[in-house]
């Protein structure tokens, strides 16, 4: 890497629920926990309590510093899920997890729901979350919010334009850059005039969320136009269709291009990277970070 990553003194820093994460040593490695029997990548492949447990504890060990647990795709397209079912998918798995996390050989990370219903949020963090992690910015559910105040947790608030039913018909944008900018402006403002400590909140700008393949592009070029906000920024491109496109191969195995990526968005000061490939992440940027000396 030709420079150091940059991060923001103001950044360097996540208040969770309990915890606080650090990104003074370099961004944190967000695992995928995939509960759902219809996700674009790994749909099905632990979709059972035991099989998803298992999973997150080989992401523990490849060294995910956070794992984000959700119960419904929302890849393109993808059929909503109802409340009762998204939380028999992924309370169990979180409640286990929790106790794993107290046996002395398994190392405890913070537990993010991918969530946007309020009920779902509040039986995660009931059940040990650290962070709710929404795709609709907490706008999905009028309920979300008071949630977010109540039980101080860390937010990730996402850009979306329309909904996964909706998001991929012809997304346009003026400046997809500067449009999603404010947005998260906007929203980072809304979010802390409803109560939500400064030091909560993560911003994350959707790639793959009704973007085009060329808005995507952009987005992975510019991200340190977001870092600029001045809170954690989250970026989740793994496997994602457009690395397929640049492959010019749609089945392709997209793992080395999600990585190739990765760095690049460590180069730009992202701080939090979310992944289904967890062990060569975390190896990449340590080499990275090593070769680039500490951050700034």
């Amino acid at each position: 890497m030709p420079s150091p990553p940059r991060i923001p003194h103001s950044a360097l820093t996540w208040s969770l629920r309990t915890q606080t994460l650090s990104f003074e040593n370099g961004p944190a490695v967000m695992g995928i926990v995939n509960v759902t029997p219809d996700s674009f990548s790994d749909g099905g492949k632990h979709d059972s309590t035991e099989a998803a447990i298992a999973h997150a504890l080989r992401l523990i060990g490849d060294g995910a510093s956070i794992l984000d647990i959700g119960g419904e795709s929302t890849r393109p397209y993808s059929d909503p899920v109802g409340e009762r079912d998204e939380l028999d998918r992924i309370v169990p798995v979180i409640e286990g997890l929790v106790e794993r996390m107290k046996e002395p050989s398994v190392r405890s990370v913070p537990i993010s729901v991918d969530t946007s219903k309020a009920a779902v949020a509040q039986a995660a963090i009931d059940a040990g979350a650290e962070i709710i992690n929404d795709v609709t910015g907490l706008e999905g559910d009028p309920k979300m919010l008071a949630v977010a105040v109540r039980s101080k947790v860390g937010i990730c608030a996402m850009h979306m334009q329309g909904t996964p039913q909706t998001m991929q018909d012809d997304p346009k944008y003026e400046d997809v850059i500067e449009d999603i900018y404010r947005y998260l402006t906007d929203r980072q403002t809304q979010l802390l005039d409803a109560g939500i400590d400064p030091s909560k909140i993560c911003l994350d700008p959707g790639i793959g969320f009704g973007k085009t393949h060329s808005h995507n592009i952009e987005l992975i070029q510019n991200a340190s136009r977001f870092v600029d906000l001045g809170c954690p920024i989250l970026v989740g491109h793994s496997r994602k269709g457009f690395i397929g496109k640049l492959l010019g191969d749609k089945n392709a195995d997209r793992d080395i291009g999600t990585l190739i990526l990765s760095l690049l968005l460590a180069q730009q000061g992202v701080h939090v990277i979310r992944v289904h490939e967890v062990a060569s992440t975390v190896e990449a940027l340590k080499v990275a970070c090593g070769l680039a000396g500490s951050f700034v």
